[in-house]
């Protein structure tokens, strides 16, 4: 699992990769507690994920439905692997979920 927090002085950026499973959701939520108060955009590149479980896609639909709050945005592409994850897991259902593209 690969998890890392790129600066930028207007938005944050976060990039996972590999498997990411409930040890590595522990981190992702660190990273997204200490996004969220900072008030800026976010840009999750998810292109190297292989595999996640769902406690990782329910902090990534935590964090949509509290930018959505915020009035932040959360973009960013996610790998094939990624997106058949929240197709599967039905959170392609919950609106605020970040990553796919409603248009």
């Amino acid at each position: 699992m690969a998890l890392v927090r790129i600066p930028h002085e207007s938005k944050w950026s976060i990039r996972l990769g590999g498997e990411i499973s409930l040890a590595s959701a522990v981190e992702l939520k660190s990273l997204l507690v200490d996004w969220l108060p900072s008030g800026k955009d976010l840009e999750l590149d998810l292109q190297e994920v292989a595999q996640i479980d769902v406690p990782a896609l329910q902090l990534l639909a935590a964090a949509g439905r509290d930018a959505a709050r915020r009035g932040l945005r959360i973009g960013g592409r996610g790998s094939e692997a990624f997106l058949q994850t929240v197709r599967s897991a039905g959170f392609d259902q919950v609106p605020e979920f970040p990553l796919l593209d409603r248009a």
